[in-house]
């Protein structure tokens, strides 16, 4: 099926949709709008600027910075989970929510192709490394000249934006430090995102960077008898999203011993259009599994010595100054 229309057709197939940044509930509002034109691109990109809770305008504080593809649709879903799991579980951060609304295939796909899910495809297609030539040298610098940020950065995206995610991984892995690609759609051009990771040595992704990857429950679009334990006995066209993810994740594993955090969920429970909500959560807590305090249990344990008590606090303190 073509995946351009997931977002859609996971939304009406479970009853899920998402405020976009247009049209937001009173009672919550997401997203500062703001733009930013591109030499590169040839054209203004719309972005949406959310701050953290604690966020003071006269303050000298600066933050983490999460750039979230496909923003216009996803922003509010991941700054409803940041204000809820930041502070105790993930770390204060900007969250720049960057539009793909418009050639969305082109920007986010890193080979260009004739044939599209067994259809002739006219479009444009494989311009990737543009769009993350226009991210490093013309986003990057813009909000950290106007937005109160530091240089730790995570990139976000889901299907389309969670290829895209892989693709600046392998391509240029120094650009951030934490990568979440929700349900991406590595079955893109045979496998293209596979290919390119096999060209890799030992040592071309730098210690300590960190890929979360997630997966729909939906392993085959018509029938339900395909399951985790049989899905490599189906060499067919529509189990071929979820086989290609899950190839890629096998192929990335190795590098765990060089540094590189590799981090894998599947969600029995979710469509392609549901997905993300559970994938930002679960994948934020997993990126930043460093940052969170140990021994939380100690606290509520009236045994616990004092000194002990301090040690663990002056650990995490240690830990957020680094």
């Amino acid at each position: 099926m073509h995946r351009i229309a997931g977002y859609f057709l996971g939304a009406l197939l479970s009853g899920t949709f998402f405020f976009t940044a247009g049209a937001q509930s009173p009672l919550y509002s997401v997203g500062t709008p703001d733009s930013v034109y591109s030499e590169i691109l040839g054209e203004s990109r719309q972005l949406y600027v959310q701050m953290p809770l604690g966020y003071q305008p006269d303050s000298d504080k600066k933050y983490p910075v999460a750039f979230l593809l496909d923003g216009e649709l996803l922003l509010p879903a991941l700054a409803i989970t940041q204000d809820y799991y930041s502070g105790g579980f993930t770390p204060e951060m900007v969250l720049i929510g960057i539009a793909n609304d418009h050639d969305r295939i082109r920007d986010l796909t890193p080979t260009a192709v004739e044939n599209l899910y067994g259809m002739p495809f006219q479009g444009e297609s494989g311009q990737a490394d543009r769009f993350l030539r226009f991210m490093a040298e013309e986003l990057l610098p813009y909000v950290e000249a106007n937005y109160p940020v530091t240089g730790y950065r995570m990139l976000i995206g889901h299907s389309y934006g969670g290829l895209f995610t892989t693709y600046a991984l392998l391509s240029h892995p120094e650009l951030f430090a934490n990568y979440l690609a929700i349900d991406p759609s590595l079955d893109w051009d045979n496998r293209a995102m596979l290919r390119q990771l096999q060209t890799l040595k030992p040592g071309d992704l730098p210690e300590g960077k960190s890929l979360f990857m997630s997966l729909n429950g939906q392993l085959h679009m018509a029938d339900p008898d395909i399951t985790m334990y049989n899905i490599h006995q189906d060499s067919t066209p529509a189990t071929e999203f979820a086989r290609a993810n899950m190839a890629f994740r096998d192929a990335l594993l190795p590098y765990t011993e060089y540094g590189v955090d590799v981090l894998w969920d599947w969600y029995p429970s979710d469509l392609h259009g549901t997905i993300p909500l559970p994938s930002l959560r679960d994948g934020l807590m997993a990126l930043f599994q460093w940052y969170q305090m140990e021994d939380v249990h100690r606290f509520n344990d009236f045994e616990t010595p004092t000194e002990e008590l301090l040690a663990i606090i002056e650990h995490r303190a240690e830990k957020l100054e680094a």
